[in-house]
């Protein structure tokens, strides 16, 4: 630091001209001031200068850390040049810890730190100096900023942030192989002096492992070491700052290292024979016994395999690895029998299943054993002579017929006698029996194969020395058929037959149907009835397949002669006893066309014109709906016509008719017509179905020619008369029913004609001129003149 200082002063004097003032015998602490027109003091002489400067240049101030005098840390002086001495001059201080980590003399400008400084936690401080006038209080310096650095000092130890450690390398490795890289940080500052150069070493784990000094590597330092001798390493490492010189500071952590597996262990068995006891009675299956080899190793480098050697009595075992423990499980694969062989022997070899290639030359990874088995004695339950038993019976066999047997031995060396029962839960309804002593099968209820086919159940058996050991086994009997049923045809069949049919046809196939269970190659044979063989209108055709054919024997059929044939059928089986019947089948004659398709089999198509299709007959039926629906209506419109006619035309006689009788109806008619009144009430009460019939009207010449005597005229009317008179249906307008009930009290009395029925008598009729001009009508049509007669109806 003086070197640098010096170094400053001297660059200062020989290019700026200007003069530099040591106010501070400590080099490190010094402030340099540019005046602008002052003149600097140097210790030891004194030169005056005069120039014109920009301002003051300031260089940093320096102040211990960890200061622990009784007095202030004295750490600088300002100084103006415009400051002569006199008191005039104020230095005021501004910036980080101004006035609370440091102080400044207002008069002398000498700058104290009041407390101790740790460079860890702030390494410098920027503050800003002033001189101001005191009188004025305005600056004669610009304002400017200088810093203070907080010197380092060694106050703290290296330390390792990540530690204790933890780190594994594999065993048997060389040496100098990489374990891990410690890391230890020291707060002080690296840039001066060595308080922050640390220097890493072993405390404790040596000879096994080495670092290095500078970057903290962790190496491996003594070949093969063997995890199976020791596992666990605590190494105990140091770091040291000044570079590992005495009065550095220090810090340790641990590293804890593991030496990890490899596969470097063969397994190997720790005797070379085991004995094993299995009871004969052991199920297939059933782990008999554990062996196991030792591998040192760890993990997946101890995992072994076992396999049987090929040889005496291997292939009724089977061994397997546990997972957890790596024992080998023997298992039995085939049953054992005491009576058959009482020992077996084999080989069982043990090897690695994941091999390290470095350790091949140690010889191979496996080891084997020899495992002796010795099968002890137990008392079994009787063996059947067969897995299970499956015999056949008729039905409808008598009871207690005999239609089978079991057999089951007591294998031990003691042999016992066995005895035989059903199980119940498996023939609940004891359709058979069985002797418990020669274990023969007898059935107990009639069979019917119709109802259940099949049986099955089981027996059992037991040991009369040990009740307790039984066997069961399983019996299937098969309920054979016993031919009771006749076929029959298996479907109801719609067979139909063309008017256009040839001899010699065949139109339906027929098949045929037994409910009993026929036995293989019997065959159904088909003929026509006795009867219906006289005079066939068709014949059955057996294809000898258990199918036959209908055909015909006619050159035509006629629906309109015959609609339906009915042809009966005699089916047999081949089974005995044969069985047979008579089966009817229903032929229906139908309309086809060239081809021989069906086109109608309805009765009603007979009389429909030939050759026209549905379509065709469908048009037909619509055309004869809709003239018959025109035709309806236009006899209701007519009928409404002439009833509108009746009632409302002024011009129809009977309208005139309603006039005159308005008229001589007298005073008690007068209001309003009541057509009720003019009807013949016998007529009405005989036949009620004519009353809306308007007759046709009979226009008559208003003016008449006079003839003397018409006697062909005369007759007519009259023969008209009678008819109408003498006709109960007739219309109720018939002026002999409308007059005769015209009303009372007219003055020209009543104008009826009903006299006419008895007399044809000539009547006057002049009286009718002096009514007026409404008579004038009546008055012509019978005047004076003679004519023949004209009775009123006609009107």
């Amino acid at each position: 630091m003086l070197t640098r200082n010096s170094l400053y002063l001297l660059l200062w004097i020989l290019f700026d001209g200007g003069l530099l003032t040591p106010l501070q015998p400590q080099p490190q602490q010094t402030l340099v001031t540019e005046p602008k027109e002052n003149v600097i003091h140097l210790p030891g002489r004194r030169s005056h200068f005069q120039r014109v400067k920009r301002g003051w240049v300031w260089n940093q101030f320096f102040v211990l850390e960890e200061y622990m005098g009784s007095e202030p840390q004295y750490v600088g002086k300002l100084h103006s040049d415009l400051d002569k001495g006199e008191g005039t001059v104020k230095y005021t201080l501004s910036g980080d810890g101004a006035g609370t980590v440091f102080t400044i003399d207002e008069t002398t400008g000498d700058i104290h730190a009041i407390r101790s400084l740790d460079r860890e936690e702030k390494p410098f401080y920027t503050l800003r100096a002033q001189a101001v006038d005191i009188e004025t209080r305005k600056p004669l310096e610009p304002e400017s900023e200088f810093i203070i650095k907080v010197q380092d000092i060694n106050d703290n130890e290296p330390k390792f942030l990540d530690g204790p450690y933890v780190a594994s390398v594999p065993e048997m490795s060389p040496v100098g192989a990489y374990v891990l890289q410690v890391k230890a940080t020291d707060a002080d500052d690296p840039t001066y002096g060595n308080s922050a150069r640390v220097v890493y070493s072993i405390l404790q784990g040596q000879p096994y492992f080495s670092i290095d000094p500078k970057t903290g590597v962790i190496r491996t330092a003594l070949p093969n070491m063997d995890r199976e001798v020791k596992e666990q390493y605590q190494v105990l490492i140091q770091a040291k700052d000044m570079g590992g010189q005495l009065g550095g500071l220090a810090g340790t952590t641990i590293v804890n290292i593991t030496l990890t597996d490899v596969n470097d262990n063969p397994p190997r068995f720790p005797k070379s024979i085991f004995h094993l006891k299995v009871p004969e009675s052991s199920p297939i299956g059933s782990a008999i016994g554990r062996i196991r080899a030792v591998d040192p190793d760890f993990g997946k480098n101890a995992e072994i395999e076992y396999n049987i050697v090929p040889g005496d009595g291997g292939n009724l075992f089977d061994i397997v690895t546990d997972e957890d423990t790596q024992e080998g499980i023997i298992k039995l694969k085939k049953p054992l029998d005491f009576e058959t062989k009482k020992a077996y022997t084999f080989k069982v070899e043990a090897s690695n299943l994941h091999l390290d290639h470095r350790f091949h030359s140690a010889g191979p990874f496996k080891d084997t054993a020899t495992v002796k088995i010795s099968v002890l004695d137990v008392d079994e339950p009787p063996v059947f002579s067969k897995p299970f038993y499956t015999m056949e019976v008729y039905e409808d066999t008598p009871v207690g017929t005999i239609i089978g047997a079991v057999t089951a031995q007591d294998l031990d060396v003691g042999s016992s006698a066995v005895r035989y029962f059903i199980d119940w839960k498996t023939d609940g309804n004891s359709y058979f029996t069985i002797d418990g002593i020669e274990g023969t099968i007898a059935t107990n209820e009639l069979l019917d194969r119709e109802s259940t086919a099949q049986y099955n159940f089981s027996i059992i058996a037991s040991k009369v020395s040990n009740p307790l050991l039984t066997s069961k086994v399983n019996i299937l009997i098969n309920v054979l058929d016993v031919n009771e049923f006749p076929p029959e045809i298996s479907v109801p069949y719609e067979t139909a037959v063309c008017e256009n049919a040839k001899p010699g046809q065949i139109i339906q196939i027929v098949s045929a149907a037994d409910r009993d269970l026929s036995p293989s190659g019997q065959q159904f044979s088909f003929r026509l009835s006795p009867e219906a063989a006289i005079k066939p209108n068709f014949t059955v055709h057996d294809f000898k397949n258990n199918t036959a054919g209908i055909e015909t024997r006619r050159n035509g059929y006629s629906r309109r002669q015959q609609e339906l044939y009915f042809l009966p059928i005699i089916i047999e089986d081949s089974s005995y006893p044969v069985q047979s019947s008579t089966n009817t089948m229903t032929i229906r004659v139908c309309r086809c066309d060239s081809d021989g398709s069906i086109l109608s089999c309805n009765v009603e198509a007979i009389f429909l014109p030939v050759g026209l299709s549905t379509g065709a007959l469908i048009a037909i039926l619509l055309c004869i709906v809709i003239l018959l629906a025109i035709v309806v209506l236009y006899v209701a419109l007519r009928r409404q016509r002439k009833k509108d006619t009746l009632m409302t035309s002024k011009e129809d006689i009977r309208d005139n008719v309603i006039h005159y009788d308005d008229e001589g109806g007298g005073e008690e008619d007068t209001q309003a017509f009541d057509i009720g009144a003019l009807r013949n009430p016998k007529v009405i009460e005989e036949n009620k179905i004519r009353r809306d019939i308007k007759p046709d009207s009979l226009c008559l010449p208003r003016q008449r020619p006079q003839v003397e005597d018409n006697t062909d005229i005369r007759d007519f009317i009259h023969q008209r008369l009678q008819e109408n008179d003498a006709d109960p249906a007739a219309p109720p307008y018939d002026s002999l029913a409308t007059y005769a009930y015209e009303g009372n009290g007219s003055v020209a009395e009543s104008l009826s004609s009903i006299d006419s029925l008895t007399t044809e008598a000539d009547q006057d009729y002049d009286y009718l001129s002096d009514w007026g001009p409404r008579f004038k009508v009546l008055a012509d049509m019978f005047g004076e003149e003679e004519e023949s007669y004209i009775p009123d109806n006609v009107t």
